[in-house]
């Protein structure tokens, strides 16, 4: 398959404000998951919205930004406010903006209905193999030598797991958290992806 990212004011304007506010790393990542969440509706036969599901995939991680980091929410949860606001600049109706809020929480959960929640289900799943190798297997082996070579990993592992740890010390009841105790740290460095393993 081959990977072409959707057009539009709404897509060029999320892509902007995540090369802003992201590093290249996560930069990366997010353009990844897109990546990821398109192949696995092909897998999972899910049909999805592109402008929604890459914008959610552009700024999934935006509540990890120092500027945007909330000492009192989980960071998915600023992450939907900045979604909602950026949403709203981008004259998306009231309940579309809504809906791009939900998609970026919903991505920090490990179980989304496809049939209630596309865009989520798609985006949980993806930002999963991007982060911790779930369900690798279910991406075409070619496909992801594509976008490892045009989206390389860069130091992911350091710094994702630097901006969890800080998250789990600030609020321990976030799901970030949920996921330090859970071992993070291995099931990152065991990540398929991580060492460039594309084949089966």
């Amino acid at each position: 398959m081959e990977l072409t990212l959707p057009g539009g004011p709404a897509c060029e304007h999320a892509t902007e404000v995540a090369t802003a506010y992201s590093s290249p790393s996560l930069l990366n990542h997010s353009l990844r998951v897109y990546a990821w969440a398109v192949a696995l509706g092909g897998v999972h036969h899910v049909d999805f919205d592109p402008e929604l599901l890459f914008v959610a995939a552009m700024l999934h991680d935006v509540g990890l930004a120092a500027v945007f980091d909330s000492h009192t929410e989980p960071f998915e949860v600023a992450g939907g406010h900045v979604g909602w606001v950026f949403a709203a600049g981008a004259g998306w109706p009231p309940q579309r903006r809504a809906r791009l809020a939900e998609v970026i929480v919903r991505h920090m959960q490990a179980e989304v209905d496809p049939a209630e929640d596309p865009e989520g289900f798609l985006l949980s799943r993806a930002a999963a193999a991007d982060i911790a190798g779930r369900d690798v297997a279910d991406l075409p082996a070619d496909f992801r030598a594509e976008v490892l070579e045009r989206y390389p990993r860069l130091d992911l592992v350091t710094e994702f797991l630097r901006c969890f740890g800080d998250q789990a010390a600030r609020k321990p009841q976030s799901l970030a958290a949920a996921a330090m105790r859970n071992d993070l740290a291995t099931r990152m460095a065991a990540n398929p992806l991580e060492g460039r393993t594309v084949t089966g």
